[in-house]
């Protein structure tokens, strides 16, 4: 783990914690997600709970970025809802992002001691999908 911490973009997280608290509401809703497109964009996302599971803020944010022709995130922050403040992202999503975006920076932490890092800090000796899959001949 390299721990390297990078300028936080306050200004994202404003973004995610509006979001989380104008359009989280019950139990469906209750993350929300911000990211920085690589030419400065900030596309937002809430989760979409189900008892069958659901995705989360930050995959709910994918697609609405492809919807939005934003194929390249540079950083990334999910918000709870009720103040809950910054939550860093649940394992699947940690995978899911490294496997979209690998040089993703995601904004961690709390209160003082909030931070960004690589999303590759927030799995080490990670299984990197694109680097097992065949050829095509």
């Amino acid at each position: 783990m390299t721990t390297q911490t990078q300028h936080v973009d306050h200004e994202l997280i404003r973004a995610a914690t509006e979001v989380a608290r104008t359009r989280c509401r019950g139990d469906n809703h209750t993350m929300a997600a911000a990211a920085r497109a690589r030419d400065g964009r900030i596309v937002t996302a809430v989760n979409a709970y189900h008892f069958t599971g659901g995705p989360c803020a930050e995959l709910v944010l994918i697609g609405a970025a492809a919807a939005q022709g934003a194929y390249e995130l540079d950083t990334i922050v999910a918000v709870g809802d009720r103040d809950r403040g910054v939550v860093p992202p649940c394992g699947r999503c940690r995978q899911v992002l490294l496997d979209y975006f690998p040089a993703l920076k995601v904004i961690v932490g709390k209160d003082d001691r909030i931070r960004t890092v690589p999303i590759t800090d927030l799995l080490p000796e990670s299984y990197v999908w694109a680097d097992h899959q065949l050829e095509a001949e």
